[in-house]
């Protein structure tokens, strides 16, 4: 049996849809005050919703996690509100596909700042209050893509999700010392608003490459985020999660034939 984190402050970035809004409201079921971060505060407004209807704790706030500034008055607004910030969880990101070919440099730095540089600016903001409890939870949701897998279109975002995880290593050494761990969830391919949108095709030929034989859904990651912020977990740091039904496993689709 896990001890409850009923009570405890966790900060998502991102928190308004996707990903983000799954580990937004599978906190706030197992009892967190969570922070629900976004740039559209409409939205984060319907997923604290969500989370007051279930009967949870829950604010929204605006913020960008390219802006220090933001980052900053995030972590001021967790702390002043809830007490304190046990956990974190970076979530927020971007994944616009442009071939090498036509990716400009607007499109490269627009997708390193908010997922590689906004993952150190929420880590940063949030550290102080973590530090002076002596106690602290970092998830940064990366993936496959990058760390593991390529895919045509996702140069950058590779990178920035590769990176992710180079930041995570050494964050975890400094941090460690301050009870503070960083881990990371590395989501396959899961049912999103942004896969729903791409039609039922795209879908299928998605699941066609997962040997469970189905998407992952938000929850599924979720649930390993919520395992990371666990005391049964303070001994694990610096370490990725792969969240994917077996997708990486297969060398082909013809491995997967019974």
């Amino acid at each position: 049996m896990f001890t409850s984190l009923k009570g405890r402050s966790v900060v998502v970035t991102g928190a308004s849809k996707g990903i983000g809004r799954g580990l937004a409201q599978r906190f706030g079921l197992a009892g967190c005050k969570v922070l629900v971060v976004s740039r559209n505060l409409g939205e984060a407004k319907s997923a604290a919703a969500d989370i007051l209807a279930a009967g949870g704790t829950a604010l929204a706030f605006e913020a960008d996690v390219t802006r220090q500034a933001d980052m900053q008055a995030m972590a001021r607004t967790a702390a002043e509100s809830f007490g304190g910030i046990d956990i974190l969880c970076a979530n927020a990101g971007i994944f616009p596909a442009s071939p090498l070919a036509t990716m400009s440099e607007a499109d490269f730095d627009a997708v390193m700042a908010t997922n590689l540089k906004g993952t150190f600016l929420a880590v940063s903001a949030c550290l102080p209050a973590m530090k002076e409890q002596k106690k602290g939870r970092i998830i940064l949701t990366s993936s496959i893509t990058g760390p593991v897998t390529g895919n045509s279109g996702w140069a950058h975002y590779g990178a920035s999700k590769a990176g992710q995880l180079g930041f995570m290593r050494t964050a975890a050494i400094e941090l460690a010392p301050h009870g503070i761990t960083v881990n990371a969830v590395l989501p396959g391919n899961i049912f999103t608003e942004g896969l729903r949108d791409l039609g039922q095709d795209y879908i299928h030929s998605m699941e066609a490459s997962v040997p469970m034989g189905r998407l992952g859904s938000v929850t599924d990651v979720a649930n390993a985020a919520l395992f990371f912020a666990t005391d049964e977990a303070a001994y694990i740091t610096g370490q990725s999660l792969v969240i994917d039904g077996g997708q990486i496993l297969p060398e082909s689709l013809a491995a997967m034939a019974v």
